[in-house]
């Protein structure tokens, strides 16, 4: 299974709440963050499949619709990210968000290695 990153970056928070909603509700992703911008820009990631991270997208960038006010800005998917990126910028699955990913792929991932 290839791994891929999705971002949705939007103008306003209520646009990227709606966003990233719709997005793990569309689709058997794992929403690791979000990223404030400035001036009101905020960027959604996603993780999973290719297919259902393009599928999560699409269906984030069509909620924003529905938000008064909500514009996209930017979207963009990376399927198989090089390891590097994910120590460099935040797309890396955390403590935080492994029972989501669990619950995502079904599959129980090894535990985090503590030093």
């Amino acid at each position: 299974m290839a791994i891929a990153v999705g971002m949705i970056e939007t103008l306003g928070f209520p646009a990227v709440v709606e966003a990233a909603d719709a997005m793990v509700k569309a689709a058997r992703v794992t929403l690791v963050g979000y990223e404030k911008i400035g001036t009101g820009r905020v960027t959604v990631i996603v993780r999973g499949d290719v297919s259902e991270v393009q599928a999560s997208v699409a269906a984030g960038v069509e909620s924003v619709k529905r938000v008064n006010g909500g514009q996209v800005l930017s979207t963009h998917i990376i399927a198989r990210p090089h390891e590097n990126l994910e120590y460099v910028l935040p797309i890396r699955y955390t403590e935080a968000v492994e029972p989501f990913r669990e619950n995502v792929s079904g599959i129980r991932p090894l535990p985090v290695s503590r030093p």
